[in-house]
């Protein structure tokens, strides 16, 4: 078995926990774990580390992302001794949530409600060269060709046409749908 195959099979294993931080250092949390996690390797069972955010249109007509939880990290881990250490040692970190010393991991429904996928969008069928039409954010209701999939963070890359001339938007899975 490939060090591949073992981690996909500890990621389904894994389950979402609530870390409290400071409020104001959610992403300096986030980008330290992910951090450890690159700098340990695969000794520690750490697989995604999530700051909830909301669009939000303002006043101005522009898209900003909103904290929906300020001072929560929501981290996909097992709990061991050492992942748990690690996480709850980490700079801007208070604890985890939970009774005690104890983490309580989410609910399958809690981690629908807020947003964060419990599945990658492997099953999006869209392809470079499709046509696509963007549904949210600020080039909603426009079509765009997809020149760029990146099937492991849920992005892509397509020109739009704007005033005669294209222009390069990074997009998620979740604002486009296929023509």
């Amino acid at each position: 078995m490939t060090t591949e195959e073992l981690k996909d099979i500890k990621e389904k294993e894994a389950k979402w926990y609530v870390v409290h931080t400071y409020s104001g250092h959610e992403n300096k949390v986030k980008a330290n774990i992910e951090k450890l996690v690159v700098n340990r390797g695969n000794d520690i069972d750490i697989f995604e580390v999530v700051v909830p955010t909301v669009k939000e249109e303002t006043e101005t007509g522009k898209i900003k992302e909103r904290q929906l939880f300020p001072g929560y990290v929501l981290v996909k881990m097992i709990i061991t001794d050492i992942s748990w250490y690690l996480v709850r040692n980490t700079r801007g970190v208070t604890g985890f949530v939970g009774s005690g010393n104890k983490p309580v991991p989410l609910s399958e429904k809690e981690v629908e409600a807020l947003g964060v996928s419990a599945k990658p969008y492997n099953d999006v069928d869209i392809h470079e060269g499709d046509s696509i039409t963007i549904i949210d954010g600020a080039f909603k209701d426009l079509t765009a060709k997809v020149i760029e999939v990146s099937q492991e963070n849920g992005k892509l890359k397509a020109f739009v046409s704007l005033f005669g001339r294209d222009t390069l938007a990074e997009l998620d899975f979740s604002d486009v749908i296929k023509n």
